[in-house]
Parts: structure tokens; sequence; C-alpha cells
């Protein structure tokens, strides 16, 4: 994986990163994740079973121990210190190299939190003394502040699913399955140089799941549809979701919407620097309750993104967290009644000193009653 990022942004994040390590009391950063790889160097995938780490040390050294079919892109990318292994040499003994090097014998070593087992005790055995640390809150908090350039392409990354919705919305109509409205949906997102990640469609029933698995269930006059979908641009991410009415709705499924709906605004007015996710989370939730759905908003109001369709931070009850301009989070309240429909509404919004921006067009007010 190799995102958009030129080598001035990841010189400042490398000595960011050393920054919160010395402030946290870790010596060297161990990243495994092709993300945070990348965020941070440039060059980024996924070694599977495969050792395949990149290493970043407190003063400022990097080190990429690799396995040789990788270490030719690694190189080009702008990494200097490769360090690569064959399959028929155990990658220990560079692991053991860098330990000895950089005098990691009794370090504190902070690893990311997609390191795999069979890696991470292989660490262990080399450096018993060692103290081995989850190192995804000092990652993390570099992550969630995303610099102009980061903006942009998550902008670009949204303007993609708005123009896919805006080409695909007119098309919709009973008669079609869930599984034909994402292809569609899907396609527009990939000719408009999106790599679509997901496309979710839930008509009537199944809209009440929040999590359900597109299917071939045929839409129907009457249904509310939920649809959730969205692409990667240049290594960063879109998510939307919209509800629309197949014919004329039920004064019923008009409310529900419209709770959602000022639960949506509720939420986004809540968001500037200083606030919690947990009182933007309250903020839109309070809506929902205060209409007599509260027990049908079964999720937390949002998540993070950025290189990652999920990561912090996250607006749930649980984050007493301060939002800091330039957090990107989701702002995305639901009401879920089972064997009947679902209305979700969803943009990415972006922390500003006194409020936020939305990186996607707005939806519609009212339920659309398409087809």
């Amino acid at each position: 994986m190799s995102a958009h990022h030129d080598r001035e942004a990841l010189k400042t994040r490398q000595a960011k990163l050393g920054e919160s390590m010395r402030a946290a009391g870790v010596d060297v950063f161990l990243a495994s994740s092709p993300v945070t790889m990348a965020y941070l160097s440039g060059f980024g995938e996924f070694g599977y079973e495969r050792i395949l780490q990149l290493a970043l040390h407190a003063d400022g050294r990097v080190a990429m121990i690799c396995p040789s079919l990788t270490a030719t892109a690694a190189r080009r990318a702008g990494l200097a210190d490769v360090r690569p292994w064959s399959d028929a040499e155990n990658p220990e003994v560079l692991m053991q190299a860098l330990a000895d090097e950089w005098e990691l014998e009794s370090a504190v070593i902070g690893v990311d939190r997609d390191m795999a087992a069979a890696h991470l005790l292989a660490w262990q055995g080399l450096l018993p003394a060692a103290l081995f640390r989850n190192g995804q809150p000092v990652v993390a908090q570099l992550m969630m502040q995303k610099d102009p350039s980061e903006l942009a392409l998550l902008e670009h990354a949204a303007g993609i699913a708005d123009a896919a919705w805006d080409s695909v919305r007119p098309s919709l109509r009973p008669g079609m399955t869930e599984r034909e409205v994402a292809g569609l949906l899907s396609r527009a997102m990939e000719q408009r140089g999106g790599k679509p990640t997901f496309t979710l469609v839930a008509a009537g029933a199944n809209g009440a799941e929040p999590h359900h698995e597109t299917d071939d269930t045929v839409l129907q006059t009457g249904d509310v549809v939920v649809i959730d979908f969205g692409c990667e641009w240049a290594g960063y991410q879109s998510d939307i979701t919209r509800t629309i009415c197949l014919g004329a709705a039920t004064p019923d499924q008009q409310a529900v919407y419209s709770t959602v709906y000022r639960a949506f605004l509720a939420g986004r007015a809540a968001v500037r620097e200083g606030v919690t996710g947990a009182d933007v989370d309250a903020a839109a939730r309070q809506v929902i309750a205060d209409a007599g759905w509260g027990e049908f908003f079964v999720h937390r109001t949002g998540h993070g993104i950025g290189m990652r369709g999920h990561e912090e931070p996250y607006i749930a009850s649980t984050n007493s967290e301060p939002l800091r301009s330039g957090n990107c989070f989701s702002i995305e309240p639901g009401i879920y009644l089972p064997g009947q429909f679902g209305v979700r509404i969803e943009n990415i919004v972006t922390c500003t000193a006194d409020g936020h921006r939305s990186l996607n067009a707005e939806p519609s007010p009212t339920l659309l009653e398409l087809g």
C-alpha cells in the first residue's frame, strides 16, 4: 500500500511520533499494519505469515525488516534502511541484529494493534527482558489529526461517493435486488476512480439489521431501503449512508426518518474542538430518546475515518477524550424497528476550532420517495 504522502509530511510524522514515544516512555515502535507503515513511511504491505515490520526508534532511526520480494518496492518508496530476508533464511537473525544494534535488550517496545501473535512472541523470545506494550494509542493520536493534504484526499473520496449516489439514485426502483443496487454503486465509484471498499443495501425488514449482508432480496414498493457504501481514493476512505423509500412513504416512515435527520443535525451541531466523542453521541441520542425510539438506536453515533474505514476517535458514550481540529469521523444515528424497517443517515465531518465541516453533500431532510 502506498498512499500519496510527500517526503516532508513523512518526516514530520516520524518526528511527531518520536516526540509522542518519548512522552509515553516508549523506545521503539514496531508497525506491522500496512496502513500504519504507509502512514509513517510511504510504504506498507501485508506480510501475512512472513515477518514484515517497520521499526521506528524514538531517536529518529527507521528500519524495515521485510521479505526479499518486498525490498525493491520499499526502497523505491524512499526507505533507506531496508533489511530483507529470503524464504531460505530465518528472519529472527535480522530481528536479533536490529535489537543488538539499537540496544533493545531491556527497552520498552510499542507494537501496533495488528501485529500477529506469532510475530510478537518471536520478539518476546529474542528479548525476554524487554517490555512490550500496546503502542496503538501513541500512533493513533498522530493519525487522528489530519493535515491539509489528508483532508483533501478524504474530501475527494467523499466526493466520489456523493457523485456515485447522485448517478445511481434516479434508477432505483421496485423489482431490483439489493445485490443489483450494490453493483450499480460499486461501478459508479469505480468509474470515478474510487476503489469500492463496501456496499451494503438493506431493503424493508433487512434495514432493521444495521449490519445486514447484501443479498438477493427484491426491492418492493413501500420498502424503506438503507444504503451504506464507500470507497478508497489514494489510500483514504469514504463512508456514507442514505435512506430512501420506494413509492409513497407512510406517516410512520416519514416520522422515523425525520427523527433520525434531526438527531443527525444535533450530533453535528455539537461538534467543535474540546467537546468529547461522548458529548456528540449524547446530543444525537437525546433527540431519538425524546421521540420515544431510544431503545432502537443500537450503536454508537460515529467512528473516526482516514486511511482506515474505522479508527479513532469513536463518537461513543465511552469516549471522554476531547475532539481536536483535524479529527475526521462519521455522524450516523439510526433507528431500527425489528421486522419493519430501519433508517440511518451518515456524513463524514471534520472537526474545526469552532464547529465542523461536512465532507459529504447534504442528505435530504425528508424521506425521498423514489421509483
